[in-house]
C-alpha cells in the first residue's frame, strides 16, 4: 500500500509539473556573443538609430529603424528622422536598406515633423508599425526653421516645443511591404505617472488577450528631469489605451523600453537603458513590475570577435528578437564620436 501511495505521489508531481511556467530564469547577459562586422548596420550618408525586427512569411527578416541624413547633425533626430525598412537572411545581419516607409506628414497633422523610434508587430493578420513624431504647434515648420533648430540643438527655442509635442502613433498594413495607413490622432496623451510627452511605445499581447503598452514621459513634479515609464492597457492594438496609475519604473531615469510576453515563463519582460547599463524588468500580470532576477544585462561596452571592444558614448534602444520561443538577438543603437549605427548581438 505504501509503495502504491509513493508511486501515485510521484506521478501526480510529474503531472502537476508538466506545462508549468519556468518562472523568471531568463539570463540574457550570459547569452551575449561577440559581434563581427556583419552585426553592425552602418550607413555613410545617414545616422542609423535603433530598430525592431520581425520575421517575414518567406523566412526573411525585416528591420524597421530610424535614420536621418548626416548633414542635419545628430540633433536631426528630432527634426529630420524617417523610418526605414531593411532586410536580411539573418536577424543578426548583415542588413540591406530596402525603402523608406514613413516621414513627417507636414501641417496640420500631429505627426507633421519626423517619424522616429519604430516598433513593428504582427497581430491577427495585420502589421502594426508603432512610432513617434512631433510638430511645432501653431508654428510654421519650414525647412529653414528646422535646419536652424537641428544645427543649434537643444538650446534652440523650438527644441522645447518639439520635445513637448512628441506623441506615439500607429501605421497599419496588411503587408510587411505596405502601404501603411496612419491614424489621424496620437495613441494617447500624458496622464497618471507621466507628463509632457508620450513616446517610445513598446507593446505586447498578454495571455489574457489584452494589449499592454509601455510609453515614456516625464515624471510629474520632479525637478531633476527624470523620465518615467507608464503602462497602458487596451482590448485592441489600436486602442483606446488607458494609462494605469502605477508606473513600470519610477525610481530610475530610464529610456527606450522594449517589451514582450514570454509564454514559457508566464512573464512580461521590459528591457531598457539607464545611460550606463542595459536592464530588465519583469511582471506576471503586466501591471505590477519589479526587477528581473537577472536585472543587469550588460554594461556600456560591446565585445567584438578577436578581443576588441566598442566603448560607446551612448548605447540605447535595446530590442530583443524572439524566434521559436527563444531570445536570439539583442539589438542596440550606438553613438560613438560623430557616428551612430545599429549593433545586433547574437544570443547563444
Amino acid at each position: 500500500m505504501t509503495r502504491i501511495v509513493i508511486i501515485v505521489c510521484i506521478l501526480a508531481s510529474n503531472f502537476l509539473g508538466f506545462g508549468q511556467n519556468k518562472g523568471d530564469d531568463l539570463n540574457l547577459g550570459e547569452k551575449l556573443q561577440p559581434i563581427s562586422q556583419e552585426n553592425i548596420f552602418h550607413s555613410k550618408e545617414y545616422y542609423n538609430w535603433g530598430g525592431s525586427i520581425i520575421k517575414g512569411e518567406q523566412g526573411e527578416y525585416h528591420l524597421f529603424y530610424s535614420r536621418w541624413e548626416r548633414k542635419h547633425t545628430f540633433y536631426g533626430w528630432l527634426t529630420h528622422s524617417e523610418i526605414a525598412h531593411a532586410v536580411s537572411e539573418s536577424p543578426s545581419g548583415p542588413w540591406k536598406y530596402k525603402e523608406t516607409v514613413l516621414k513627417g506628414r507636414d501641417i496640420p497633422h500631429w505627426d507633421a515633423i519626423t517619424a522616429h523610434n519604430p516598433k513593428i508587430k504582427f497581430f491577427d493578420g495585420k502589421y502594426y508599425l508603432y512610432y513617434i513624431s512631433t510638430n511645432l504647434g501653431d508654428g510654421d515648420c519650414t525647412d529653414a526653421k528646422l535646419e536652424e533648430t537641428c544645427n543649434v540643438g537643444n538650446s534652440h527655442p523650438n527644441w522645447k516645443i518639439l520635445r513637448s509635442n512628441q506623441r506615439s502613433g500607429i501605421a497599419v498594413s496588411e503587408s510587411i511591404n505596405g502601404p501603411w495607413n496612419r491614424m489621424n490622432k496620437p495613441l494617447l496623451e500624458p496622464s497618471g505617472p507621466i507628463c509632457t510627452l508620450t513616446v517610445n511605445p513598446a507593446i505586447s499581447r498578454g495571455n489574457d488577450g489584452k494589449y499592454y503598452l509601455i510609453v515614456k514621459g516625464d515624471k510629474p513634479n520632479d525637478s531633476n528631469f527624470v523620465r518615467n515609464q507608464a503602462i497602458a492597457i487596451s482590448h485592441s492594438p489600436k486602442g483606446p489605451f488607458v494609462i494605469q496609475d502605477k508606473p513600470v519604473i519610477d525610481n530610475l531615469d530610464t529610456e527606450d523600453v522594449s517589451m514582450w510576453y514570454d509564454k514559457s515563463r508566464g512573464m512580461f519582460y521590459a528591457i531598457f537603458h539607464a545611460h550606463t547599463f542595459i536592464g530588465l524588468m519583469k511582471s506576471s500580470d503586466g501591471l505590477t513590475w519589479s526587477k528581473a532576477n537577472y536585472y543587469k544585462i550588460m554594461d556600456k561596452l560591446i565585445n567584438k570577435e578577436g578581443g576588441d571592444r566598442i566603448h560607446p558614448d551612448r548605447m540605447e534602444r535595446p530590442f530583443v528578437f524572439y524566434e521559436n520561443g527563444k531570445a536570439s538577438v539583442l539589438s542596440l543603437a550606438i553613438k560613438k564620436g560623430i557616428d551612430s549605427y545599429g549593433v545586433f548581438i547574437p544570443l547563444k
